[in-house]
């Protein structure tokens, strides 16, 4: 009983040790930092105006995804088309904020983690509406890590 007890204690460290380490936690807290990092720069460029800004955290590739409330577009192109037709000016985009984020990484079977789900709310604050007249909903984000940084592959807003 006493070897059945060991062997069980040494099998608990040792699959802590593989999750718990302290280079796994700073490194699960570097990737969200840099997640939230990029959500802050698109809340930025967002507020400046600037469409082409906010797009720089969709990854620029024709898989590249939007799904909202009655449509989906493929495609980056087509995604940034969709905002610029939707928002066609700074008084109709208004002021963005996120809140209620949630950054959930995704590790692969050898702990390196390449993708990301993100969860949150979105709120306009606008004096003018033009085709998009939400202003006020849900996000859910599916990121991937690659060459340039952390992209999004999938945006389903509601």
């Amino acid at each position: 009983m006493r070897a059945w007890a060991m062997r069980f204690a040494v099998a608990i460290l040792l699959a802590a040790g593989v999750a718990g380490t302290p280079n796994a936690r700073a490194e699960g807290q570097t990737e969200d930092a840099a997640i939230r990092a990029a959500l802050n720069a698109q809340v930025e460029a967002w507020n400046r105006g600037d469409i082409p800004g906010f797009m720089a955290t969709y990854e620029n590739s024709p898989e590249t995804t939007f799904v909202g409330a009655t449509s989906v577009n493929k495609g980056w192109a087509s995604v940034l088309e969709r905002y610029q037709k939707g928002y066609p000016n700074k008084e109709v985009m208004g002021t963005l904020t996120f809140s209620e984020l949630d950054v959930r990484l995704l590790p692969n079977s050898d702990a390196k983690t390449e993708y990301a789900v993100v969860t949150g709310h979105f709120h306009l604050e606008r004096s003018a509406k033009g085709m998009a007249t939400k202003d006020d909903g849900i996000f859910s984000l599916v990121w991937h890590k690659g060459a340039g940084g952390w992209k999004i592959v999938l945006d389903h807003t509601s």
